[in-house]
């Protein structure tokens, strides 16, 4: 499947591209633009990489400081084939803002699969599993994490991910719930997982194919957010299908991380 090119569309090729990549937009509704005061790419390089983790390590120290310390390096999660990291950086400084990673189970099981037994419905799905969100304090935060969620539902969309799911803790499970993801155990089941220091995490899904009319349903704020606006400053690089370090150091564009 071709990678349709955001950065160079017209407003009527726009239009196209959000018809082909999300079932539901209107087609005639007209699409505006947005300009970020920061840019989101996708991780490829090692400097890259520790960026992420950087920051990942400093928002996770916020409210788990003890399971942070492990946080320092990179995870075995971020080098597997197939995962995408991806990166926001401010335009004023180059300074980190976000971050988030994206695991498919086309190459490996997903990670929460080590502690939960995900439903039978979901055995033949492809599937996307969102962790690490972390974004920089300050007035930006927000939009910072919308930008994030959102290039996390486009990647989907364009790679013909199936479902997204994401295994959250209080109480950062309410962020996906108004979203519109549900629950995909029952009930609103708090799991300890041992990847996460025993955390209770609440494991929420949505089907990638369905957001756009789950938000229109809603009446969602968001939606022309989501859905009709462009945003040039995601990069095309974040939907490519990976560019994670493994697969650029198996291309010798890395050297390996210590």
């Amino acid at each position: 499947m071709n990678q349709p090119d955001f950065s160079v569309a017209s407003p009527a090729q726009t239009r196209a591209i959000a018809a082909s990549y999300a079932v539901g937009i209107d087609p005639e509704v007209v699409m505006t633009e947005e300009r970020l005061p920061f840019t989101l790419r996708q991780v490829d390089t090692t400097i890259d990489l520790h960026k992420a983790v950087d920051l990942r390590h400093r928002a996770y120290a916020r409210h788990l400081p003890e399971f942070a310390q492990a946080l320092k390096v990179p995870e075995s999660d971020d080098t597997e084939e197939g995962v995408v990291v991806l990166l926001a950086e401010s335009k004023v400084d180059g300074s980190t803002l976000g971050t988030v990673r994206i695991q498919t189970n086309r190459t490996n099981r997903l990670n929460m699969e080590q502690s939960i037994d995900l439903p039978d419905w979901l055995n033949d799905k492809s599937i996307a599993e969102v962790r690490r969100l972390a974004v920089a304090p300050g007035t930006a935060g927000r939009l910072v994490k919308m930008v994030l969620l959102k290039a996390v539902y486009q990647y989907c969309a364009q790679n013909q991910l199936e479902w997204i799911l994401v295994a959250a803790r209080r109480p950062l499970d309410k962020t996906y719930e108004n979203l519109t993801l549900e629950d995909i155990l029952d009930g609103r089941t708090f799991i300890p997982l041992p990847r996460e220091d025993n955390v209770p995490h609440r494991v929420l899904g949505v089907e990638t194919q369905a957001i756009h009319d789950r938000l229109v349903l809603a009446k969602h704020p968001l939606l022309n957010f989501f859905c009709y606006t462009r945003h040039p400053d995601i990069h095309q690089s974040c939907f490519a299908a990976s560019l994670s370090p493994t697969m650029a150091m198996q291309s010798n564009r890395l050297t390996a991380i210590q």
